[in-house]
């Protein structure tokens, strides 16, 4: 089985689980303490590890930037809907979060970028299935 696991620094574990948690993910207990807790994206696949920003050194040798001022990453997650992507987003927004751009609409997919506490950048999108499967040409192609 493979399993993703995407480590972000935090400066306040709490507040990091509650934005996650607001995003409709949920907590792992077995895998979180003082240091560290294990978010669930997809079950068995896919999850966060928010760290505290002193753990998360522990794991590298080069300094630790600010996900605020210099993101190096942002991680995308594709959901069922463009209503979803919106009540995800929107939810996130309430819990903290901010939206420094507008949403992207390419009419076979639609993303909206939103920042957690920390600045780290998380992508929710959604494309047409067609699209997916068959590459952005099938889109147009069909609408024609």
């Amino acid at each position: 089985m493979t399993a993703m696991f995407v480590n972000l620094p935090v400066t306040d574990l709490e507040r990091a689980k509650a934005f996650y948690t607001a995003l409709g993910f949920s907590i792992n207990p077995k895998f979180s303490d003082h240091n560290a807790a294990c978010v669930v994206v997809e079950e068995d696949h896919n999850f966060f590890m928010i760290l505290v920003r002193d753990y998360f050194q522990t794991f590298t040798d080069l300094p630790i930037g600010d996900p605020a001022v210099n993101p190096s990453v942002s991680t995308a997650i594709f959901v069922d809907s463009r209503d979803e992507v919106d009540q995800t987003v929107e939810a996130g927004l309430a819990a903290g979060g901010t939206e420094a751009r507008p949403a992207s609409d390419y009419g076979f997919m639609y993303q909206r970028q939103i920042s957690d506490p920390d600045g780290n950048l998380l992508e929710f999108g959604w494309m047409d299935p067609v699209a997916a499967e068959q590459g952005p040409e099938a889109v147009a192609t069909q609408q024609a």
